[in-house]
């Protein structure tokens, strides 16, 4: 194990079982599972414990990341989750087997990328049932059909929804016999039959639990629910899945008794905002070598009982210890839990190792 701090540690175990408890779940269902990878950057180790944990397919938002999964010569298909760039359809149609689009500029450009490179392609038609992302704006299929109707290289696999990543919708079975609905009407529209109706991403597997998927969605694209056994859509840990699964490890640089308000004339902190304290007194406190340039602050908590985290600035974080259930020095190792956004931007930042246990 590195001897560097701060660090990100792993436990891919734990991953490969969520990765299978989820596929078992959503098998009786009738639904395969795409594990989603971008939360580790398709980390190897990652990748294998999702192929392990029984996913059928592979799924990825980042373009290099699908370059990373296809070297590792899984089997399994590849999937891209961000709708594409128009620059960058020439890569996408050599990398990933399928795609998710919503306008019918992509496919047009996917097609012209397919009769250059003698390849074919298959997409995923997103349709927008309210959280204001992308998709095509509720049943308003009719254009993108048209063109994949005289598309012979780029074949429509399917319909998919994205729900609470960026307006917090959640998924209902009403939206999803919507999402049916629509898909149903692209295969008149296109004259074939459509073999994937998506009904969303972890934020779908309350619904699992409840009984509540109507049949015929039949896949689904779960990447924090296998990764840290939480959705944080529904602001809830997941009964049925194992939580915990990695953690941030922080050296502390000082440790020190300090009044817990500033003295002087308060403006801005250095990222424009205008902390508010609370008046505790002097109270001991810690500084972790690791900030906001590594990790999301606000999704990290601290294993041991009686840490308070205070704040943050680029490189150091804030911590009152005075209740912390053991002594802690100048020199001691802290663990902290990651929430997904945390993890997001402790997988991505270069100041953190990355290691698998």
């Amino acid at each position: 194990m590195s001897e560097l701090w701060p660090r990100l540690i792993v436990n891919a175990k734990t991953i490969e079982e969520n990765a299978r408890r989820v596929v078992q779940k959503c098998a009786a269902a009738g639904i395969s599972v795409s594990g989603v990878t971008k939360g580790m950057c398709a980390h190897e180790d990652i990748v294998r414990a999702m192929v392990a944990g029984g996913c059928s397919e592979l799924a990825d938002s980042r373009v290099g990341n699908l370059a990373t999964l296809k070297a590792l010569n899984t089997g399994l298909p590849l999937l891209l989750l961000r709708i594409p760039m128009l620059s960058e359809l020439h890569l996408v149609v050599s990398r990933a087997d399928c795609s998710l689009v919503s306008t019918a500029e992509t496919v047009v450009g996917l097609e012209k990328a397919c009769a250059a490179s003698g390849l074919s392609h298959e997409v995923i038609v997103m349709v927008d049932l309210g959280d204001l992302r992308e998709g095509v704006w509720m049943d308003d299929t009719g254009r993108i059909a048209e063109i994949l109707k005289c598309s012979p290289r780029v074949r429509c696999r399917g319909v998919g929804v994205n729900f609470g990543c960026y307006g917090g919708t959640l998924p209902t079975g009403e939206k999803l016999l919507q999402l049916i609905r629509i898909g149903k009407e692209l295969e008149r529209e296109v004259g074939y039959p459509l073999s994937v109706f998506s009904g969303g991403s972890t934020s779908s597997l309350l619904l699992l639990e409840r009984g509540e998927i109507p049949p015929g969605i039949n896949s689904l694209r779960i990447g924090e629910g296998i990764l840290l056994g939480e959705d944080v859509t529904s602001m809830r840990s997941i009964p049925w899945l194992l939580r915990r699964t990695m953690w941030l490890e922080a050296e502390l640089v000082e440790v020190r008794k300090k009044p817990s308000v500033p003295v002087g004339p308060v403006g801005a902190d250095a990222f424009g905002g205008r902390p508010v304290f609370e008046d505790r007194g002097t109270r001991m406190r810690a500084i972790a070598a690791v900030g906001r340039q590594d990790v999301r602050i606000e999704g990290l908590v601290p294993e041991l009982e009686g840490v308070i985290i205070l704040g943050a600035s680029s490189d150091h974080l804030i911590l009152d210890v005075e209740d912390a259930a053991v002594p802690l020095a100048q020199g001691d190792k802290l663990k902290f839990f990651p929430d997904y956004g945390a993890m997001l931007a402790l997988a991505t930042s270069p100041y953190v190792p990355f290691e698998v246990v």
